[in-house]
């Protein structure tokens, strides 16, 4: 969604023709983002926002994923315990029905789930992260996607994952990972369209965690040259299965696979 769909709050230009093409051609299709910071609601809302036709359930992020997850696993017997959140107010609605940690504890958690806080990541948050983990050997260390940065008007901004990796190296834990790359979650977003991982086509502004990560799941990866792209994407391991200049050019490329 971001840095492919939009930058931030402005649209990608395209963008809103081309979905409607998508729809227009009856073509299955789902917005699959490893934003952490809002819920499906809010997110389908800023499609709309854009011109672009979205609901709630077109809409797949890892904060859904986690909650599902912690909705079945957190309230059994072998597993049961209060879930930490370090992810923004907007997002906890995906989280309902769990019991969470007050904010101010620092012992309790069986669960520690790491969102993207931007702004609001300090040294008493990371740290408070890090004691819940300790206090615990038993606790789970999830992470919302693992996203490295990506891009904002005023330049690139650290994501998810290089929290994650703190927080892993202080602890001796390995996350769970609900999102990109994580192969489940794509596996995931092919079920709920109902069609098989090798017939899809994961589109992304990402080389390594959107191209990377739906290949390794053993589906397409196209790379657009819109958010944080580089040029220097192109000259890695990872080899896109198509590179398109922007959304905008998916009804052309979609189109000439068509008639192949």
């Amino acid at each position: 969604m971001d840095g492919v769909l939009y930058n931030d709050t402005a649209p990608i230009e395209g963008a809103r023709e081309a979905l409607a093409w998508v729809r227009e051609q009856k073509i299955p299709h789902l917005f699959v983002t490893n934003t952490s910071s809002r819920s499906r609601q809010h997110l389908a809302d800023k499609l709309v926002s854009f011109g672009i036709t979205a609901a709630e359930q077109d809409v797949l992020c890892p904060p859904k994923a986690a909650g599902d997850w912690l909705r079945l696993n957190a309230t059994r017997a072998y597993a049961s315990g209060p879930v930490a959140l370090f992810v923004p107010e907007k997002a906890r609605a995906e989280f309902a029905g769990l019991e969470l940690l007050p904010p101010d504890a620092e012992a309790g958690a069986s669960y520690v789930v790491i969102g993207d806080l931007s702004h609001a990541w300090d040294f008493r948050t990371i740290n408070r992260a890090f004691r819940l983990l300790h206090a615990n050997p038993q606790s789970t260390l999830i992470a919302l996607g693992m996203t490295r940065f990506w891009q904002t008007p005023d330049g690139l901004q650290l994501d998810v994952a290089p929290f994650v990796a703190a927080l892993e190296h202080a602890s001796g834990k390995q996350a769970m990972v609900f999102g990109k790359p994580a192969a489940p979650f794509f596996h995931a977003a092919a079920a709920q369209l109902g069609i098989a991982p090798q017939d899809t086509l994961m589109i992304g502004d990402d080389i390594a965690v959107d191209v990377g990560g739906a290949q390794d799941a053993g589906m397409m990866g196209a790379l657009v040259k819109t958010g944080k792209f580089r040029p220097s994407d192109l000259e890695g391991t990872v080899k896109p299965d198509a590179v398109l200049d922007s959304v905008a050019s998916l009804p052309e490329f979609l189109a000439g696979l068509q008639t192949k």
